[in-house]
């Protein structure tokens, strides 16, 4: 299934045949194409992308919707050296610059790759996947950011700006139809409420389709979702103007399905208790999902904001910009924990339980920046609050109605007569379990300054500096609703029966051996954390983090320059229960961890580069070296249990990034893409005890190449008709999707291909398109791990295979 870079190649002279061209060797040829300026904001200024001293891709809405992007994990196809995964549910959702990000599973961790929505901060990368609406550019900016963008961006930023209020009347709706039954639709209107004053735009969509997991009930991965936004811009004199903004979403769908890649010897009760309960022997291809437990999950995303600019009448007309944004999102539901047809453990849903799991975040935001310039000086300075209320409700571990016999089956059916003393079925009951809430505030304040002076025409040096003070207190209630009965049974009879047992069961100073313990009394079903309740910590940070650069202009054509930056990812408290997993004092449950802060992460960044525009502004080709060093990284492991979170002392990640936009002589044909060569690893030295396969290794989710491949030919057809054509390709190199780097979880190369044939009158009034993603159906992990209670087995999910339709346009 492995396809090379250039794979788009054929769809693209496949859909020249079908729009009736002569070939593209015989189209009519413009020497004159050139590259339109490309205009970013990384240094929260309006600069030519070729001006800018930042490694920044940057994607204009027809390039969007070329691509098919519709949300930041479908960002990962025109972005070199971007990756974006999805886990246990669509708002696990993390995204990797460089080979560097955060696994999203753990709420406790925050971001490394930050994700800015129209100058608002999303606090995790789950929380700003969502349908982005009506987009007009999204910049992705590589290398610490938090100069700018402040913490959680010690590898990079996803910028995204959506399209503001117009004075024009417009209007466009869209209608799609795809494969598994899909259907979505969208509108927008925009236009004046009072002359030159008061302008709004509202936009609106719906979409569902089926899942593409085969499951027993309704298919896994499934679409169902609405979602709206309006805004109102206020212009009332030139020098001032205030864009409020409201917006909501709801999602009803079932997520995430998982396939088995490996099974280890637990798949023989599995099948005893469930025949034909999971894949045997494993085959991802199927895209069968075999739990028999609800994966129904409730997601509600809202927030207001409201953005001023004044042009000040001081300082040379200085411009202050105020950014105030309130943010609610919530999810609730539930999912099977095992993931097979046999009912282990479960979270419940809202239908299951009036009590299910669930995770919340609030956040308010403030930001104020004032900047201005001179003839040689471009500066800024400002000020940015943030205050986050996370609720955690966790109820990942709930008793089917098969554990105790699964757990009676894994202690060859000892469990009632040796560890219990109960009739079997009466220990660990159906609905009990886990039940543990965390509540968290996060309270920050950083002050910062970025400006650029023009030591000569051609040399620029630019200096900034942030200083951050964040503040967290934590309060965690521990709690199982059966008082962790189980485990404290078989702890007491323990004792009495040391020595009339093997000593694989019950070692002989009374203790559990390490397996029986780890299933009956490790953190989830332990009484100990049920006994302590309530665990309340705090942790305050402060950091200065800064940049520098220096840019020289060798002539119009060519720039280089060299950078240094130091980021910040805050520290924080792992959101999950730990102890350790082998008993010590007889007839005890292991001492519960009260303390499970991990350290702030910190990088220096050293780059080199130059943006070159050559052939009369025909191509751009820039290319950097870059050089991270990390220290105390933060690596979020899953054991097949509980989420821990240790800090590594140094993760180094070096290479090369290139992007390039070629217009070329042929009239209509444009190219765009770019390469990342990155080496991402964890240094030999690495403690052995964060894991034997990371000494030397490259880290998770980190391929050692990624490259992307865009291109487009638009045809006119008659004077009335245009012809448009869209290939996108995206190539990464093998790499493991595990934290723990198991070589099961290794995933080969691949290519994806998205391809887009389309119609279109010649004023773009109306357009016809037909449209594949994943054009070819590559099967791929996305993230392995180790099957929950099943020693030796692995599962793992996988990217979104093959979906294709139909989509009609039109613009009023």
């Amino acid at each position: 299934m492995n396809r090379t870079l250039f794979a788009g190649v054929s769809p693209l002279v496949a859909g020249a045949l079908l729009l009736g061209t002569p070939g593209l060797a015989l189209a009519q040829t413009s020497p004159s194409a050139t590259v339109d300026e490309i205009v970013v904001t990384a240094q929260m200024r309006e600069q030519s992308l070729q001006d800018v001293p930042v490694v920044v891709t940057s994607v204009n809405a027809q390039q969007l919707q070329d691509a098919g992007v519709r949300d930041i994990k479908d960002l990962t196809i025109v972005a070199p050296g971007l990756m974006v995964t999805s886990t246990s549910s669509s708002a696990v959702t993390t995204a990797r610059i460089r080979g560097i990000g955060t696994v999203g599973d753990n709420p406790g961790l925050e971001s490394s790759v930050g994700v800015v929505i129209d100058g608002v901060y999303r606090p995790r990368n789950g929380v700003a996947f969502s349908d982005l609406g009506e987009t007009q550019r999204i910049e992705v900016l590589k290398g610490p950011q938090g100069t700018l963008f402040g913490k959680n961006t010690t590898a990079g930023v996803i910028n995204v700006f959506t399209k503001r209020p117009s004075f024009q009347v417009g209007a466009t709706s869209e209608a799609q139809f795809t494969n598994y039954d899909g259907f979505g639709a969208s509108i927008s209107l925009t236009g004046p409420v009072v002359k030159d004053v008061v302008a709004a735009r509202i936009f609106a969509a719906a979409r569902e389709r089926d899942g593409y997991y085969k499951s027993a009930g309704p298919d896994n991965n499934d679409q169902k979702f609405y979602t709206g936004r309006a805004q109102v811009l206020f212009t009332p004199t030139e020098t001032l103007d205030v864009n409020v903004s409201v917006d909501y979403t709801k999602r009803d769908e079932r997520c995430c399905g998982a396939v088995q890649i490996q099974n280890g010897p637990t798949q023989a009760i599995i099948l005893a208790l469930a025949p034909g309960g999971l894949s045997s022997p494993p085959d991802p291809d199927s895209f069968r999902d075999y739990s028999n437990r609800s994966f129904l999950k409730t997601v509600i995303d809202s927030g207001t904001a409201v953005e001023a600019n004044w042009k000040t009448p001081w300082l040379g007309g200085a411009k202050l910009t105020s950014i105030t944004a309130f943010r609610n999102w919530k999810q609730t539901g539930g999912s099977d924990v095992d993931w097979t047809a046999a009912d282990i453990l479960y979270a419940p849903t809202l239908k299951q339980s009036s009590n299910p799991g669930s995770s919340k975040f609030q956040t308010f935001t403030q930001e104020l920046r004032l900047a201005g310039s001179t003839d040689k000086l471009n500066w800024l300075i400002g000020a940015f609050y943030t205050r986050e209320d996370l609720g955690l409700h966790v109820r990942t571990v709930t008793y089917g109605t098969q554990y105790e016999q699964y757990v009676n089956a894994l202690f060859s059916n000892t469990l009632s007569t040796v560890f219990t003393g109960r009739p079997l079925g009466t220990t660990f009951v159906t609905g009990q379990g886990q039940d543990d809430l965390y509540n968290q505030r996060e309270e920050g304040f950083s002050l910062f300054t970025n400006n650029s002076y023009q030591i000569t025409e051609a040399l620029e040096l630019t200096v900034g500096l942030r200083y951050t003070w964040e503040d967290k207190d934590l309060k965690t209630s521990w709690s199982n609703t059966d008082g962790g009965s189980g485990c404290t049974t078989a702890l007491a009879r323990a004792s009495a029966l040391r020595g009339l047992v093997p000593t694989s069961l019950i070692r002989a100073d009374g203790t559990l051996a390490s397996g029986p313990y780890q299933v009956l009394c490790a953190a989830s079903n332990s009484p100990a954390f049920g006994r302590i309740g309530t665990n309340n910590q705090s942790l305050s940070e402060e950091k200065l983090t800064g940049t520098a650069k220096l840019a020289y202009r060798i002539s119009p054509e060519v720039m280089t320059y060299a950078s240094y930056a130091r980021g910040y990812k805050a520290g924080g408290f792992n959101l999950d229960r730990i102890a350790t997993t082998n008993q010590t004092v007889a007839g005890q449950p292991t001492t519960p961890v009260l303390d499970t802060s991990f350290a702030p992460e910190t990088v220096d960044s050293f780059e080199v580069g130059t943006k070159t525009t050559l052939f009369d502004r025909s191509v751009l080709l820039n290319a950097t070296v870059f050089y991270q060093k990390y220290e105390d990284f933060q690596l979020n492991a899953f054991n097949g249990l509980v989420f821990s979170v240790a800090s590594v002392p140094k993760v180094i990640s070096k290479g090369v990034d290139l992007d390039f936009i070629w217009k070329s002589p042929i009239e209509g044909l444009s190219f765009n893409g770019g390469v990342t060569y990155a080496e991402t690893y964890y240094p030999k030295s690495t403690p052995l005890f964060l894991g034997a396969n990371l000494p030397g290794s490259r880290l998770s989710l980190a391929p050692l190449w990624s490259g992307s491949l865009g291109i487009t030919y638009e045809h006119n057809l008659t004077d009335d008709l245009v012809g448009r054509i869209a290939v996108n390709s995206k190539s990464v190199s093998g790499f493991n999707t595990g934290s723990d780097l198991d070589p099961v979880k290794n995933q080969p190369a691949f290519t994806l291909v998205n391809a887009r044939v389309g119609l279109s009158s010649a004023d773009k009034r109306w357009a016809v398109e037909a449209f594949a993603q994943n054009l070819f159906n590559d099967v791929y992990y996305q993230v392995g791990f180790n099957a929950v209670l099943q020693s030796g087995s692995y599962n793992t999910f996988l990217g979104q295979p093959r979906t294709y339709g139909v989509a009609l346009r039109y613009t009023y």
